[in-house]
Protein backbone atom coordinates (compact mmCIF):
# COMPACT_ATOMS: atom_id res chain seq x y z
CA UNK A 1 0.00 0.00 0.00
CA UNK A 2 2.92 2.57 1.14
CA UNK A 3 4.83 1.66 -2.20
CA UNK A 4 1.32 2.46 -4.00
CA UNK A 5 1.22 5.78 -2.58
CA UNK A 6 4.49 6.73 -3.47
CA UNK A 7 3.94 5.50 -6.97
CA UNK A 8 0.78 7.63 -7.50
CA UNK A 9 2.48 10.56 -5.86
CA UNK A 10 5.34 10.67 -8.16
CA UNK A 11 2.69 10.10 -10.88
CA UNK A 12 0.85 13.11 -9.83
CA UNK A 13 4.24 15.26 -9.25
CA UNK A 14 5.16 14.34 -12.82
CA UNK A 15 1.83 15.28 -14.64
CA UNK A 16 2.31 18.67 -12.74
CA UNK A 17 6.00 18.98 -14.02
CA UNK A 18 5.26 18.09 -17.52
CA UNK A 19 3.91 21.09 -18.57
CA UNK A 20 4.11 24.96 -18.62
CA UNK A 21 1.11 26.92 -17.32
CA UNK A 22 1.47 30.72 -17.61
CA UNK A 23 -1.26 33.13 -15.95
CA UNK A 24 -2.85 34.77 -18.71
CA UNK A 25 -5.12 36.55 -16.44
CA UNK A 26 -5.91 37.85 -12.74
CA UNK A 27 -9.32 36.77 -10.60
CA UNK A 28 -11.00 40.11 -9.95
CA UNK A 29 -13.94 39.81 -7.29
CA UNK A 30 -17.48 40.65 -7.60
CA UNK A 31 -18.61 44.33 -6.60
CA UNK A 32 -21.13 43.77 -4.16
CA UNK A 33 -23.42 47.33 -3.01
CA UNK A 34 -25.20 47.45 0.56
CA UNK A 35 -28.82 47.18 -2.23
CA UNK A 36 -27.39 43.72 -3.13
CA UNK A 37 -26.65 44.82 -6.57
CA UNK A 38 -23.67 43.09 -7.67
CA UNK A 39 -21.38 43.78 -10.85
CA UNK A 40 -19.42 41.10 -12.68
CA UNK A 41 -16.24 39.41 -11.51
CA UNK A 42 -13.51 38.17 -13.36
CA UNK A 43 -12.32 34.19 -13.37
CA UNK A 44 -8.57 33.86 -14.05
CA UNK A 45 -7.42 32.58 -17.41
CA UNK A 46 -4.61 30.38 -18.34
CA UNK A 47 -2.08 29.49 -21.24
CA UNK A 48 -0.69 25.72 -21.29
CA UNK A 49 2.42 24.79 -23.08
CA UNK A 50 2.06 21.20 -24.03
CA UNK A 51 5.46 19.19 -25.57
CA UNK A 52 6.17 20.11 -28.77
CA UNK A 53 5.91 16.82 -31.16
CA UNK A 54 8.76 16.16 -34.70
CA UNK A 55 7.63 12.89 -36.43
CA UNK A 56 9.84 11.42 -39.46
CA UNK A 57 11.84 8.59 -40.48
CA UNK A 58 15.78 8.33 -40.06
CA UNK A 59 17.90 5.66 -41.44
CA UNK A 60 19.36 3.00 -39.10
CA UNK A 61 20.74 -0.25 -38.41
CA UNK A 62 18.79 -2.98 -36.97
CA UNK A 63 18.23 -6.83 -36.33
CA UNK A 64 15.44 -7.81 -38.17
CA UNK A 65 14.03 -11.03 -37.20
CA UNK A 66 13.89 -13.38 -40.30
CA UNK A 67 13.44 -16.87 -37.89
CA UNK A 68 13.67 -17.90 -34.27
CA UNK A 69 17.35 -18.69 -34.20
CA UNK A 70 18.42 -16.22 -36.76
CA UNK A 71 18.62 -12.38 -37.16
CA UNK A 72 20.29 -10.52 -40.04
CA UNK A 73 21.17 -6.73 -39.71
CA UNK A 74 19.84 -4.87 -42.83
CA UNK A 75 19.43 -0.72 -43.33
CA UNK A 76 15.29 0.18 -43.13
CA UNK A 77 13.79 3.31 -42.82
CA UNK A 78 12.36 3.52 -38.87
CA UNK A 79 10.02 6.39 -38.13
CA UNK A 80 10.97 8.78 -35.32
CA UNK A 81 9.59 10.74 -32.65
CA UNK A 82 10.99 13.58 -31.27
CA UNK A 83 9.82 15.13 -27.88
CA UNK A 84 10.49 18.40 -26.70
CA UNK A 85 8.88 18.61 -22.96
CA UNK A 86 8.78 22.09 -21.38
CA UNK A 87 11.59 22.55 -18.95
CA UNK A 88 12.90 19.23 -19.76
CA UNK A 89 16.37 19.15 -21.31
CA UNK A 90 17.30 14.99 -20.44
CA UNK A 91 16.19 13.74 -24.34
CA UNK A 92 17.78 10.33 -25.21
CA UNK A 93 17.39 8.19 -28.22
CA UNK A 94 15.25 5.34 -27.68
CA UNK A 95 14.00 2.53 -29.83
CA UNK A 96 10.48 1.54 -28.98
CA UNK A 97 10.08 -2.33 -30.30
CA UNK A 98 7.39 -4.97 -30.57
CA UNK A 99 7.29 -8.02 -31.49
CA UNK A 100 5.45 -11.41 -31.82
CA UNK A 101 6.45 -14.83 -31.76
CA UNK A 102 4.10 -16.81 -34.61
CA UNK A 103 3.38 -20.44 -35.60
CA UNK A 104 0.75 -22.13 -37.54
CA UNK A 105 -0.03 -18.99 -39.69
CA UNK A 106 1.96 -15.54 -40.29
CA UNK A 107 1.19 -12.14 -39.07
CA UNK A 108 2.58 -8.70 -39.38
CA UNK A 109 2.71 -6.19 -36.74
CA UNK A 110 2.41 -2.46 -37.14
CA UNK A 111 3.00 0.18 -34.53
CA UNK A 112 -0.64 1.79 -34.84
CA UNK A 113 -0.96 5.16 -32.59
CA UNK A 114 1.31 6.62 -29.61
CA UNK A 115 -0.36 8.58 -26.97
CA UNK A 116 1.41 10.16 -24.37
CA UNK A 117 0.28 11.32 -20.73
CA UNK A 118 2.34 12.79 -18.15
CA UNK A 119 5.31 10.42 -18.51
CA UNK A 120 3.92 7.52 -19.58
CA UNK A 121 3.36 6.60 -23.22
CA UNK A 122 0.53 3.92 -24.27
CA UNK A 123 2.22 2.40 -27.53
CA UNK A 124 -0.90 0.86 -29.77
CA UNK A 125 0.01 -2.02 -32.11
CA UNK A 126 -1.67 -4.35 -34.12
CA UNK A 127 -1.23 -8.01 -35.32
CA UNK A 128 -2.80 -8.53 -38.91
CA UNK A 129 -2.99 -12.16 -40.61
CA UNK A 130 -0.97 -12.14 -43.80
CA UNK A 131 -1.93 -15.88 -44.65
CA UNK A 132 0.67 -17.43 -45.09
CA UNK A 133 1.48 -20.89 -43.76
CA UNK A 134 4.79 -21.36 -41.40
CA UNK A 135 4.13 -25.40 -41.01
CA UNK A 136 6.15 -26.37 -38.23
CA UNK A 137 8.41 -23.19 -38.22
CA UNK A 138 8.00 -20.16 -35.78
CA UNK A 139 8.13 -16.87 -36.49
CA UNK A 140 9.04 -13.31 -35.33
CA UNK A 141 7.47 -10.43 -36.28
CA UNK A 142 8.46 -6.65 -35.19
CA UNK A 143 7.91 -3.19 -35.61
CA UNK A 144 10.04 -0.35 -33.92
CA UNK A 145 9.67 3.84 -33.94
CA UNK A 146 12.96 5.74 -33.00
CA UNK A 147 11.18 8.39 -29.92
CA UNK A 148 13.63 11.34 -28.88
CA UNK A 149 12.30 12.05 -25.51
CA UNK A 150 12.79 11.94 -21.49
CA UNK A 151 13.16 8.47 -19.98
CA UNK A 152 9.10 7.61 -20.02
CA UNK A 153 7.21 4.57 -18.48
CA UNK A 154 5.78 2.75 -22.01
CA UNK A 155 2.62 0.41 -21.98
CA UNK A 156 2.34 -1.72 -24.77
CA UNK A 157 -0.88 -2.83 -26.19
CA UNK A 158 -1.52 -5.12 -29.46
CA UNK A 159 -4.95 -5.22 -30.88
CA UNK A 160 -5.33 -9.15 -32.49
CA UNK A 161 -5.63 -12.63 -30.89
CA UNK A 162 -2.38 -13.06 -28.41
CA UNK A 163 -0.18 -16.07 -30.09
CA UNK A 164 0.47 -19.09 -27.98
CA UNK A 165 4.00 -19.31 -26.02
CA UNK A 166 5.63 -17.38 -23.39
CA UNK A 167 7.40 -15.06 -25.27
CA UNK A 168 4.14 -12.93 -26.23
CA UNK A 169 3.47 -12.36 -22.64
CA UNK A 170 5.02 -8.85 -21.88
CA UNK A 171 2.38 -7.54 -23.79
CA UNK A 172 -0.98 -7.16 -23.16
CA UNK A 173 -3.40 -7.92 -26.24
CA UNK A 174 -6.65 -6.49 -26.59
CA UNK A 175 -9.36 -7.42 -29.23
CA UNK A 176 -10.50 -3.71 -29.87
CA UNK A 177 -8.85 -0.12 -29.55
CA UNK A 178 -12.17 0.49 -27.67
CA UNK A 179 -11.20 -1.59 -24.83
CA UNK A 180 -8.55 1.49 -24.31
CA UNK A 181 -10.04 4.84 -25.35
CA UNK A 182 -10.95 5.89 -22.09
CA UNK A 183 -6.91 5.30 -20.80
CA UNK A 184 -6.53 7.63 -24.18
CA UNK A 185 -8.49 10.28 -23.71
CA UNK A 186 -6.27 12.38 -21.47
CA UNK A 187 -3.40 11.67 -23.11
CA UNK A 188 -1.89 13.59 -26.46
CA UNK A 189 -1.66 11.37 -29.79
CA UNK A 190 2.18 11.96 -30.98
CA UNK A 191 2.09 9.51 -33.50
CA UNK A 192 -0.25 7.68 -35.75
CA UNK A 193 0.39 5.45 -38.72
Amino acid sequence: MRQQSIIFFTFLLLCTLSCDIDQTKKAKMPEVDVDVKTKAGQLPSFEVDWASVDVGTKTTTVSVPKVVVVMEEEEVEVPYIDVDMPDDKLREEQTITVEAELSGKSQKIDIKEIYATGKRLYVISELTPTGQDLGKEKMRVSDRIVLYAPDLDIKHYIIGNKPKGAFNNQYAYINSRNEITAKLAKGKQIYSK
